[in-house]
């Protein structure tokens, strides 16, 4: 059993949900990214997102993006977020880490290699933003041969015909996009969201997360009452880049997302 099943697992035997944040390798800067990770995970993370910093992130709202920009101008690149992972995994072996990208990236570096430094990093999962279900066969059977999990992507507009099709390539689990945007944008409909969720369940049985638009304990809780999963980025992000922005320090703007994140936790958990 992988570790991101054996996760959900033990939450559902549990009665909680996953908390699932976003941040973005390298911002504020490569050294800190680890740190961050880590304090995520005791503020009450069960399974980390990291974003690959790329330089056309069509599906970020401004703030990611600015995160995107930040960490490109660090040096970050796939390999390091790799190394990223390898490190965290030196003391955490139990918090499943997952990739979140573009395909540009894989794609240049090559997916049996990609699969391989992956696996050998770690990781537990990937999920490419711009790779469509009928073009996920090559990626997937790479990662299947060293067992890392592709999360894909359900749409508020994706017909139940195409969720199957998802459904069908899909492991570990669904990502169900919450707003009709890019993420950190527009007004989560949580009645909208729960009946998303009921179509998605009738072709799968794996896990369903959604993301895009939760930004406190408030969206988290009314998300968490049908979500198995709940991801956050863009409210975590932009607490760590207000804290830079009025000049303080790294460490307190890592502080600053994990207080957010034990916030959110809490919400959660008053779901359950």
């Amino acid at each position: 059993m992988s570790r991101i099943a054996g996760r959900f697992r033990k939450l559902a035997e549990e009665g909680r949900t996953a908390l699932i944040p976003y941040v973005v390798a390298g911002d504020p800067g490569q050294s800190h990214t680890v740190p961050l990770l880590h304090k995520l995970v005791e503020s009450g993370a069960d399974i980390l997102e990291l974003g690959v910093p790329f330089s056309d992130p069509m599906a970020e709202g401004p703030v990611i993006q600015l995160a995107h920009e930040r960490a490109l101008a660090n040096g970050t690149t796939l390999s390091c977020a790799l190394d990223m992972v390898r490190e965290f995994r030196a003391t955490d072996t139990t918090t499943p880490v997952l990739l979140m990208g573009y395909a540009n990236p894989v794609m240049h570096m090559g997916f049996a290699r990609f699969a391989d430094a992956a696996a050998a990093a770690g990781l537990d999962a990937l999920l490419t933003v711009d790779i469509p279900p009928e073009e996920v066969g090559a990626i997937n059977s790479e990662l299947q041969r060293v067992g890392i999990d592709n999360i894909l992507l359900v749409a508020p507009t994706t017909p139940e015909e195409r969720i199957a099709r998802i459904a069908s390539s899909a492991s570990g689990f669904i990502y169900y996009v919450s707003l009709k945007g890019v993420t950190g944008a527009g007004h989560l409909d949580t009645t909208e969201v729960a009946a998303r969720l009921a179509t998605i369940r009738r072709h799968s049985d794996l896990p369903v997360a959604v993301g895009f638009g939760i930004k406190d304990a408030v969206s988290a809780k009314a998300v968490a009452e049908t979500a198995d999963g709940v991801v956050v980025g863009s409210a975590l992000v932009s607490a760590m880049a207000q804290v830079i922005e009025q000049g303080g320090t790294p460490d307190a703007a890592i502080a600053a997302a994990a207080g957010l994140l034990g916030d959110i936790r809490g919400g959660i958990d008053g779901a359950a």
